[in-house]
């Protein structure tokens, strides 16, 4: 298996991962924004229970089992291993990525304000 290639994608995937967790956009109108913020917080402090990591790692060994069979196939198994598990890694930390965001959309939104993305 290309280990260092492996590694490389998958420290990236999770450092954008972090990165990426767009602020929810919301209508302002008639919204105390010092109460806005702190609801945001708590908010996001609820959605930061996903665990990314945690969800990649697991995908990542699902892709590598899937990738391994598939390179028995092609008479490549190390090769399948590593592009299964970046595979399922990447697909695993989008889905939790969402997820988090969907949460925290939707804690707002129960807290009475127009969520608009």
């Amino acid at each position: 298996m290309h280990q260092p290639r492996f590694v490389t994608a998958l420290f990236v995937f999770l450092i954008a991962g972090c990165a990426s967790h767009p602020a929810p956009i919301i209508d302002k109108r008639g919204v105390n924004m010092e109460t806005y913020q702190r609801d945001l917080a708590e908010c996001q402090e609820y959605a930061s229970q996903v665990g990314i990591a945690s969800g990649a790692a697991k995908g990542a060994a699902v892709g590598a089992v899937v990738g391994a069979a598939a390179g028995a196939i092609g008479g490549n198994v190390d090769e399948g291993a590593g592009y299964g598990a970046t595979a399922g890694a990447v697909r695993s930390g989008l889905k939790n990525q969402n997820t988090k965001e969907s949460i925290a959309k939707r804690c707002l939104q129960g807290r009475g304000y127009k969520v608009l993305n």
